[in-house]
């Protein structure tokens, strides 16, 4: 194999910091500007270290620009490739936010195989390394054989079956062009090196492992990638290509292997829910505010995460990003009315404008994640910037767009588009994001926001399990675990009445809500086949008017009027071929034996 030149500034002034006593020992020395491939595997803190930059490419779901604006839950409010996405605009040569900025890398072919390459060398390496500490040994290979899983996982759900390549030499050879694998086979392997993996490597990590693979992470990513497996998707599959899917597979089987890989994680009894018992609705919101901010171990729940310090420049600040202008922060990835409108009454009915009630205080007794979650008008925030104080004495938002004082005069909310401070980046849609965005650092700057993403919880696998159970028939089972993640949130329990497409129907609610933001929207409503429906409708807003003797004195507003309009930009518009994303050009372009998903 050929030298691994630069693999990080670190290694490279390790080496520089060798020197020399005579000439000879000069002449004796391997270049400076090189790492061989000695010094690297067989070196364990170098491989660590190459093991280390290979964790990069899993991404994080807090980038500038989120997946939750390309699905029915956010409105991205500066554009970046989100239009494109969402209107089915793309094509192998513009695919939106997919191929630009480097966002949504995790999801790139060319940045997943070269990720995979860097995996395949490395289990190579680890075959021919001089290391003899085989825990160690066993460490290195059970992490790649996670990475290596999950990045084919992600390639699977954006693009289908794809090429699977375990030769580290094969990705440098332009005379290699291989061909796509069958979805069936790239699942299989999938699951295979998460087994691989779950084997090597320990239950759970502590210490300064924390944020490694572990057999869990491997477990449930194996439970996420056969819940997807078994999907309608991939069996009515209706391009008939082996590429995205099934053709006359066993589908209630591979439910009872979803369901089965679920229950594989719960029995490890290594991970429970984040405060699973509440006292009041109003603890429920704050427990589920928190459970994003609390990083292992004192939360039981995260099964993998990412961690980020505000000291390093690839941490990420979710607050300037996302939330109000009212602020100085920049409104980009807000949610839109129709996932505000999916948030239940606390009693468990479902809201609706036509009840009066209901339409006249909106905010008011609705599912606690609602407000731990969403910022509305209303909300209680954190302290202004001393410019803002004069409009809001009381850390309030304001989403309104017309407040009549009683001089005569009306004004607009401090936090929309035609408020004071930052028009340009208000919100379109009336809202902000709450969730992984703390409230104890100043805001509108650009402080990195200390925290983690999360890769895995156990709540997806819990909702893995129900999600399989419906499918079954298994409904006890289904609403065991369901009615344990409502109680967490506050909310009431089904009884044995809800079975069937009932309770089909709460489950999916159910996972909208709990996953919100957390890149699982996208691919719940392709793998439901509720794409077509969910993503015709345009994206909706608020439009807020109310009175008030002074903006600055929330308690003499009075007279609040809401109204639901679609005056967010851009026509989002449904095409079968967003299924699947298009496989870039210049991929296409290079290898002949590609096969291009359908409809492209």
């Amino acid at each position: 194999m050929k030298n691994l030149t630069y693999i990080s500034t670190l290694l490279c002034v390790m080496l520089l910091a060798v020197t020399a006593c005579d000439v000879q020992s000069v002449l004796d020395q391997e270049p400076v500007d090189q790492i061989s491939e000695e010094a690297v595997w067989d070196d364990p803190a170098l491989v660590e270290a190459y093991l280390n930059d290979i964790y990069l490419g899993m991404g994080h779901g807090l980038y500038e620009v989120m997946l939750a604006s390309t699905t029915d839950e956010a409105h991205f409010t500066h554009g970046y490739g989100i239009p494109e996405i969402v209107e089915s605009n793309v094509s192998p040569s513009n695919r939106g936010s997919f191929g630009s900025r480097g966002d949504f890398n995790h999801w790139d072919w060319a940045d997943l195989y070269f990720r995979i390459q860097q995996v395949n060398t490395l289990l190579a390496e680890m075959q021919e390394t001089t290391i003899e500490d085989q825990a160690l040994l066993d460490s290195f290979n059970g992490q790649a054989h996670f990475l290596r899983a999950y990045f084919y996982h992600n390639l699977l759900r954006i693009y289908g079956g794809v090429p699977i390549i375990q030769d580290p030499n094969s990705l440098d050879d332009e005379d290699i062009t291989p061909a796509r694998n069958s979805f069936a086979e790239t699942v299989d392997f999938i699951v295979q090196e998460a087994d691989a993996a779950a084997t090597l490597l320990p239950v759970e990590q502590s210490g300064d492992d924390l944020g490694r693979a572990s057999a869990g992470a491997a477990m449930a990513l194996k439970s996420r990638v056969l819940l997807f497996a078994a999907s309608d998707l991939y069996h009515q599959n209706p391009s008939g290509m082996d590429v995205t899917g099934y053709s006359g597979a066993n589908q209630q089987q591979m439910w009872q292997d979803a369901k089965a890989a679920a229950q594989e994680v719960m029995d490890l009894g290594a991970y429970e829910l984040y405060r699973p018992n509440p006292a009041t609705p109003e603890e429920a919101g704050e427990n589920y505010y928190q459970l994003f901010l609390t990083e292992k171990p004192a939360n039981p729940e995260t099964i993998m995460e990412r961690y980020y310090i505000e000291t390093r420049d690839d941490g990420h600040n979710p607050g300037l990003d996302n939330g109000p202008n009212g602020y100085h922060n920049w409104a980009g990835n807000t949610p839109v009315q129709n996932l505000v409108d999916d948030y239940e009454m606390e009693d468990g009915s479902e809201f609706s404008w036509d009840n009066p009630d209901h339409a006249a205080s909106p905010y008011e007794d609705r599912d606690p994640r609602l407000e731990a979650s969403i910022l509305h008008d209303g909300s209680e925030w954190v302290q202004r910037p001393p410019d803002a104080v004069q409009y809001d004495g009381e850390n309030v938002i304001q989403t309104f767009k017309e407040l009549e004082l009683s001089d005569g005069s009306v004004v607009p909310g401090v936090d929309t588009r035609d408020g004071p401070i930052e028009d340009w980046n208000g919100s379109y849609t009336g809202y902000y994001m709450k969730k992984f965005i703390r409230n104890d650092m100043q805001h509108g700057s650009s402080n990195k926001q200390e925290g983690s993403w999360i890769f895995f919880r156990y709540t997806e696998v819990l909702l893995n399990y129900v999600e399989a159970s419906i499918e079954l028939g298994d409904f006890a089972d289904a609403r065991r675990e369901l009615n344990r993640i409502r109680t967490r949130a506050g909310m009431p329990t089904f009884d044995a009445s809800v079975t069937g497409d009932e309770l089909m129907e709460e489950y999916r609610n159910e996972r909208r809500i709990e996953m919100a933001f957390e890149e699982q929207r996208y691919f719940d409503v392709r793998r439901w086949m509720i794409a077509p429906d969910v993503m015709n409708e345009q994206a909706q807003n608020i439009y807020i008017t109310a009175e008030a003797a002074s903006q600055a004195d929330r308690s003499s507003y009075t007279n609040y009027n809401y109204e639901v309009r679609s005056q967010v930009p851009g026509n989002r518009a449904w095409e079968d071929k967003m299924y699947f994303q298009p496989i870039p050009f210049e991929e296409m372009n290079r290898n002949d034996n590609l096969i291009q998903n359908p409809n492209y």
